[in-house]
């Protein structure tokens, strides 16, 4: 009988790890990527994600909790320094913290303002320079340097959140940060917001896709209806809030043709991620003042 060492399977890991970063530095981008699932808005314009949305990716043993913050500027409204608030309560209570950097401008004061912080709050650091395939070799080693000289961070990747490059050795660097411990969500759960948020968020997408700078960040979408239908489809109900008549006019458009496309747009997208036949019917309505509503923010998943 030959003496045979059977090995113990390695023990699962999961935490939290933080991605925080100046607006447009492709946080969504890279949280889509390493969860290889769309769970959070991507625009082109900055400051789309507001809430703290939780995604999950699974690196080997371990499960690794991506906060996907908002991006961190300078507030002037409720609703923008419950943002912030926001972004930086996702940094305190994570395992990991990553800034996210876009490497193309260097060291910004944006990214500054951001470093102080963390030195003040002796927050522990990765940095990921992003958008790697649109910087050459020497400038991106230039942009290195001149974080790590103002900042310990404990390790710098170089990645582009568009194309996947550098992800992978990320994940395998978070994956070992996360402590021991069970898994907190299912194997195939790649959020923990919920679907009437997500379908939220993915006709604000499309908002924004669709209107460019005419409606600058004066628009929120709140999902007030999602029945069930025994055909397995699924109806949802949608109401646009802005917060002038002007700004209706904008979403509606001519002959309601925009506010049309919109809704055609985002039910394309709910199809592609929900997997179901999707009926959507998009309202749009005037609230004055209301990204100064507490309460609102609050139904938002903000901190306020």
């Amino acid at each position: 009988m030959t003496d045979e060492t059977v090995s113990a399977p390695a023990p699962t890991r999961c935490g939290f790890c933080a991605i925080i970063g100046a607006p447009n530095a492709g946080k969504s981008t890279l949280v889509n990527q390493l969860t290889g699932s769309k769970v959070s808005i991507v625009s082109h314009k900055v400051q789309t994600t507001r809430a703290r949305i939780r995604a999950i990716a699974i690196e080997g043993n371990a499960q690794i909790v991506l906060v996907d913050t908002p991006g961190i500027f300078k507030p002037k409204r409720t609703l923008d320094r419950a943002m912030v608030e926001n972004a930086w309560g996702g940094a305190g209570d994570a395992d990991a913290v990553v800034l996210l950097v876009d490497g193309r401008p260097g060291l910004t004061d944006e990214a500054k303002a951001i470093i102080t912080q963390l030195a003040r709050t002796q927050t522990r650091a990765i940095l990921v320079i992003n958008k790697i395939d649109l910087m050459k070799r020497e400038q991106l080693l230039e942009t290195a340097a001149a974080f790590n000289a103002a900042f310990p961070f404990e390790q710098t990747f170089m990645v582009s959140a568009l194309t996947g490059s550098g992800t992978a050795d990320l994940l395998k660097a978070l994956a070992a940060k996360m402590p021991e411990g069970p898994w907190l969500y299912p194997e195939d759960q790649v959020a923990d917001v919920q679907l009437r948020f997500m379908a939220a968020e993915m006709t604000r997408e499309k908002i924004y896709e669709r209107l460019h700078e005419e409606l600058p960040y004066a628009s929120t979408v709140e999902t007030e209806g999602w029945e069930e239908r025994k055909d397995g489809s699924v109806k949802i109900d949608q109401v646009i809030y802005v917060e002038r008549d002007s700004q209706k006019a904008i979403v509606l458009g001519k002959g309601g043709q925009t506010v049309k496309l919109i809704g055609q747009l985002a039910r394309a997208e709910m199809e592609k991620q929900f997997g179901r036949k999707v009926h959507l019917f998009l309202f749009v309505k005037v609230r004055e003042g209301w990204a100064e509503d507490k309460e609102r923010l609050r139904n938002m998943g903000l901190d306020v």
